[in-house]
C-alpha cells in the first residue's frame, strides 16, 4: 500500500473503543434520520451511566434525547408507542438486570406486533443494555441472560464484540423494521481500540464473523467471550499445535446457521463459549443445531464452556465464574482429545 493510499485509509477511519463505537452509531443515525431518538435513565444531560450517549443531548436537544423516570416498563412501553407513531426509538436499560420489569412489554407487545397485525405494522425500535460481568458490580448489574430474548419469536438479539461491530450492528439495528435487543458487553467497553469507519457504517444482522481460521476445532462465541476464546486459540496453537477456528456469532437471533454449520463441517469438533449460565443457554441451541444439520461430520461431543448455574457472584469469585482463557483452553482440549 502506498503512503498516499495508507493516509486515505486512515482518514476514512478513527480508532475507537467499543462504547465510543456505540456512541458513534447513535450519533450517525440521529444525524441521518430525524426520526431516531434516544430515551432512558440519565441518557441526556448526564450522558448515560457509561457515557454511551455523551454529547447527544447538547447536539440533538431534549425532544430527541429524553431523560425518563426510573421505570423500565414505561421506557419500553413508550418506545413501542413511538415506533408505531413513525419514530425510531432507541431505549436504554442502564443494566440488563434492570430490564425485567420491561420484559412483558417486549414479549407481549413489541415482539408480536407484526404477527398480531398480519404484517400491517412493524415495531422499529432498539433496546440497548450493557450486560455481563467482570467489572466488580453487584449481581443485577452483571447478568448475562440473552437466552430470555432469543427464545421469543419476533425479537432480534445482537451482541457486538468489537468497536467497528458496535457501530455497524447498532446502525443496522436502528434501520431494521423489527424490534432489536442490542446487548453491549461492558467488560470490553474500554478494553481496546480499533479502526472504525467514519460516517455511515452498517454490518448486516444475522451474519457471523470468522475471527480466526482453523481446521481442528470450531469455537463459537460472542460478546466479551470472543477475546478469551481468541487468546485460548493462540495459546493452543503455540503450545499444543491445535488449530482453532473462532467464530463470533454476533447475532444470536436470527442465528447464522450457514456459517456455524460450514465451520463445523470443516473441523468436525466444536466448543461453545459464553458467560451466561450453562443450562438452556444459547450454547445449547448452537450445539443442537449442529447435531441436526451436520451430525455425520461429528468427531467428538460438543463442549459447552459457560458460566455456572448460579447468580453472578460478588467480587472475590467473579473471575472464577467467567470463562477465562485457561478454562476455555482446557475445554477445547477435552473435545480435541476425545
Amino acid at each position: 500500500m502506498s503512503s498516499a493510499t495508507a493516509t486515505e485509509a486512515e482518514s476514512a477511519t478513527e480508532r475507537l473503543t467499543l462504547v465510543e463505537g456505540v456512541r458513534e452509531g447513535l450519533h450517525t443515525e440521529m444525524a441521518r434520520d430525524d426520526r431516531v431518538m434516544v430515551l432512558g435513565e440519565d441518557v441526556g444531560k448526564n450522558g448515560g451511566v457509561f457515557r454511551a450517549t455523551e454529547g447527544l443531548f447538547e447536539e440533538f436537544g431534549e425532544e430527541r434525547v429524553v431523560d425518563t423516570p426510573l421505570a423500565e416498563s414505561g421506557i419500553v412501553g413508550s418506545s413501542i408507542g413511538l415506533a408505531l407513531s413513525g419514530m425510531k426509538p432507541v431505549a436504554e436499560m442502564q443494566f440488563m438486570g434492570f430490564a425485567y420489569p420491561a420484559f412483558d412489554q417486549l414479549v407481549s407487545h413489541a415482539a408480536r406486533l407484526r404477527s398480531r397485525s398480519h404484517g400491517q405494522y412493524t415495531c422499529p425500535m432498539v433496546v440497548r443494555a450493557p450486560y455481563g460481568g467482570g467489572i466488580r458490580a453487584p449481581e443485577h448489574h452483571s447478568e448475562s441472560k440473552e437466552a430470555f430474548f432469543v427464545h421469543e419469536p419476533g425479537l432480534k438479539v445482537v451482541v457486538p464484540s468489537t468497536p467497528a461491530d458496535a457501530k455497524g450492528l447498532l446502525t443496522a439495528a436502528i434501520r431494521d423494521p423489527d424490534p432489536v435487543v442490542f446487548l453491549e458487553p461492558k467488560l470490553i467497553y474500554r478494553a481496546f481500540r480499533e479502526a472504525v469507519p467514519r460516517g455511515s457504517h452498517a454490518v448486516p444482522l444475522g451474519e457471523a464473523a470468522v475471527r480466526r481460521e482453523g481446521s481442528d476445532v470450531s469455537v463459537f462465541t460472542w460478546g466479551a467471550m470472543t477475546r478469551p476464546a481468541l487468546i485460548a486459540a493462540g495459546n493452543l496453537a503455540e503450545e499444543h499445535g491445535v488449530d482453532c477456528e473462532v467464530v463470533d456469532v454476533r447475532t444470536l437471533s436470527p442465528l447464522d446457521v450457514g456459517t456455524v454449520v460450514a465451520s463445523f463441517e470443516k473441523t468436525g469438533r466444536a466448543a461453545v463459549v459464553h458467560e451466561a449460565p450453562k443450562t438452556a443457554g444459547v450454547g445449547a441451541e448452537i450445539a443442537t443445531t449442529i447435531q441436526e444439520e451436520a451430525l455425520c461430520y461429528q468427531e467428538a461431543p460438543i463442549k459447552r464452556i459457560a458460566g455456572f448455574d448460579a447468580p453472578v457472584p460478588l467480587h472475590a469469585l467473579e473471575d472464577y465464574y467467567l470463562p477465562q482463557a485457561v478454562r476455555v483452553q482446557d475445554g477445547i482440549l477435552e473435545t480435541v482429545g476425545f
